[in-house]
């Protein structure tokens, strides 16, 4: 629906990066952002600023399959073919369809789902970007073993740099924790209501550190039941992290079969919400 005082139209957007060269999604004063290459490639097109809005940021160097944005522009035009013209290759608009007037890239999220690989084969020119190197493959079955314990709805205070505010909850439900063995590879699948900052990134390094046996399995509780910032003090490298899927309320955005395009093209077959 076109605004009729500013002749606007919301659209939503499903995205991919490769967050090697970005300093997250977010605008920063002084490092360049998957938001403002974004941004200024709408501005060329719009011939004025326009602001996206996306379903959550993604840190320096953290990737994405399946990252959502919104904005308001005008109607008419091809954004997908037009945008992937001006953005660089490493930048990949899948879709951008028309939205309704209070669809929210972030708040109309329902869940999210993050996947982290690490692997024990020795980097290539081609995986290093996108795989955290362990020499030594981690136990899987200690892994899941601690897994187990970041399920459900827990306070994440450990498993976060969040500053605290009384007003904000660090109360967050993880719904899916899978450990995957693919050959060398160790794939980690995190899905939940939401995550707080550096959390997968966290926990993955905690799992791993379970599997490698310099924790036990059960540390991990007690590392929540802590509830401290200080409990643990492993964080995995971004690299290997990739935003992979958003889930809205039927009809506001499902992009399963876009999204479908990608590498996890099985995966999201067998996860249909």
């Amino acid at each position: 629906m076109t605004d009729p005082v500013s002749g606007l139209q919301r659209f939503c957007a499903l995205v991919q990066y490769d967050g090697t060269d970005y300093a997250g999604w977010q605008r920063q004063v002084n490092a360049l952002s998957i938001q403002q290459v974004i941004e200024e490639a709408l501005e060329k097109l719009m011939g004025d600023p326009v602001r996206i809005t996306a379903s959550g940021r993604t840190d320096t160097g953290v990737h994405a399959l399946g990252q959502v944005f919104h904005f308001d522009a005008r109607p008419g035009i091809r954004y997908e073919a037009a945008l992937n013209t001006l953005l660089p290759k490493n930048i990949r608009i899948l879709e951008v369809r028309p939205a309704a007037p209070d669809f929210h890239a972030r708040f109309s999220a329902r869940k999210k789902r993050y996947d982290y690989w690490m692997t024990s084969r020795q980097p290539d020119p081609f995986t290093w970007r996108y795989k955290w190197f362990r020499p030594k493959k981690p136990d899987p079955g200690r892994m899941r073993e601690a897994a187990a314990f970041l399920l459900g709805t827990h306070d994440f205070t450990s498993f976060t740099n969040c500053h605290h505010h009384p007003d904000k909850s660090l109360v967050r439900t993880v719904t899916r924790l899978e450990i995957l063995e693919e050959g060398e590879d160790i794939h980690l699948v995190f899905e939940g209501t939401g995550f707080l900052r550096y959390q997968v990134r966290m926990m993955t390094a905690v799992l791993d550190a379970a599997g490698r046996g310099r924790i036990e399995p059960q540390d991990v509780r007690r590392m929540l039941e802590m509830k401290d910032k200080h409990a643990s003090r492993y964080n995995a490298p971004a690299h290997g992290l990739f935003l992979t899927r958003v889930w809205y309320d039927p009809g506001a955005a499902d992009w399963t079969k876009t999204a479908a395009k990608g590498r996890m093209k099985d995966d999201y077959e067998q996860t249909e919400p």
